[in-house]
């Protein structure tokens, strides 16, 4: 499950749990985020756990457990979280319905993916800011409202056609909004004092092309879930991430984006122009872009 790496919310997930029925996949996620214990959050920079670890053996605990994966003859599960200083990238949680549990070996053997994996799902998500394709068509404003337990009540048409593009199904069958329940589950933990994160996260269409999803309550019942392109700003934070700019590199993109020339970026930052130019050089080859303008193509997706 690949997740924003700065409110680690889930987004673009690749998932199976035999027996779960499509419709209960909101009552699983909202009981996930629900569920603190062996949380992938309260994972990062450990090592990888098994629920029976976690839990001292008492699977019970386990809120996500209790409510869903013990009636799918779930006997343990294994989760490892891929972050870095950057961010958190996603994480894999394992499921096993067989005895014997998670052994100490096999968590070994995950926590050892950890620093590889975390580079690649890093660099997989720096090079989908790849130069703008005109042909694709724009993204749109869309709404979804959510009832309590995050079934779907309505939906604006513009919302039907980014799910679509979010996830497609591989069957014929409706898109299953897993990045709208996402967001919705992480307000409710928030709201039940046992956040993960802001309720919103982003995530990348294809061709350059950013959306943001987030979910707020609407009165005291229903959560309404909105999709939009991601602001300048929000781009750049992710770019910056993605390529693993330093404090200083992320300042010195931020002003080229804001239209700053070396001269200018010299006196905002008291600095030499000299040495401005030497941290757009490094931006640059960091990056792998050949000009300013390239470099601000990719970053803001504009042609």
């Amino acid at each position: 499950m690949l997740t924003d790496p700065v409110t680690r919310i889930a987004t673009s997930p690749l998932a199976d749990l035999p027996g779960l029925p499509w419709p209960r996949l909101p009552e699983l996620i909202r009981a996930r985020y629900l569920t603190p214990i062996n949380r992938w959050d309260a994972l990062l920079g450990s090592a990888a756990r098994s629920l029976l670890e976690a839990t001292d053996g008492e699977p019970e605990r386990s809120l996500v457990w209790r409510e869903v994966q013990r009636g799918l003859g779930v006997i343990d599960t294994a989760t490892v979280t891929f972050g870095d200083r950057y961010g958190c990238w996603g994480f894999l949680e394992l499921v096993r319905t067989a005895w014997p549990p998670f052994t100490s070996a096999e968590l070994s053997e995950l926590t050892a993916l950890i620093k590889p994996v975390t580079a690649g799902l890093r660099e997989a998500l720096g090079r989908t800011f790849a130069a703008p394709d005109a042909r694709l068509p724009p993204v749109g404003p869309a709404v979804l409202i959510l009832d309590p337990q995050l079934r779907v009540r309505s939906q604006t048409a513009a919302a039907a056609a980014a799910l679509l593009r979010l996830n497609p199904p591989d069957e014929p069958m409706p898109p299953i909004p897993n990045s709208v329940y996402n967001v919705g589950a992480a307000l409710i933990a928030t709201e039940q004092q046992c956040p993960i994160g802001s309720p919103w996260s982003r995530i990348n269409l294809g061709g350059n092309r950013f959306v943001t999803v987030k979910a707020d309550r609407i009165g005291g019942g229903d959560i309404a879930v909105s999709i939009e392109p991601s602001t300048p700003a929000e781009r750049l934070d992710l770019f910056a991430r993605a390529h693993a700019l330093t404090a200083r590199e992320t300042e010195v993109l931020s002003l080229l984006a804001a239209g700053f020339d070396s001269r200018h970026m010299a006196t905002e930052m008291t600095i030499s122009e000299h040495t401005v130019n030497d941290h757009v050089k490094g931006v640059l080859a960091k990056c792998t872009a050949r000009t300013r303008n390239a470099l601000l193509s990719r970053v803001l997706g504009s042609a």
